[in-house]
């Protein structure tokens, strides 16, 4: 089964959404299933190198690169990378790559299932 996760949220927005879905994907990749994730808007921050956390927060970019280095596929859009996000400027993290819409496309036609946070 094939499971695609889409971020939207500025990782750090004074919520847990991102570490939660984060933390079920780390899950779903216990169970063995193939997992996804595709960064949109303000939630490219989560793929770039060198952003810190703010003070008692999750290293949620950490929690990315462990899923990346477990396997998962990563893709990062490409224009929200040259319209928002606060670190637009900042390089991805190794495993993370810069995206299209059409990609996107392609993901979410090839999924069996598709969750957006």
């Amino acid at each position: 089964m094939k499971t695609l996760l889409i971020l939207n949220r500025n990782p750090y927005d004074c919520t847990d959404v991102t570490w939660n879905a984060l933390r079920l994907a780390d899950k779903l990749l216990d169970t063995g299933t193939e997992f996804r994730i595709f960064l949109m808007n303000d939630s490219i921050d989560l793929a770039k190198d060198g952003v810190n956390p703010p003070e008692g927060y999750f290293n949620l970019t950490e929690m990315l690169a462990e899923l990346i280095t477990r396997g998962t596929p990563v893709k990062v859009c490409g224009s929200c990378m040259t319209r928002c996000g606060i670190h637009k400027d900042k390089p991805l993290i190794d495993g993370a790559v810069q995206a299209t819409m059409p990609e996107l496309a392609e993901w979410v036609v090839d999924s069996d299932k598709v969750i957006s946070f």
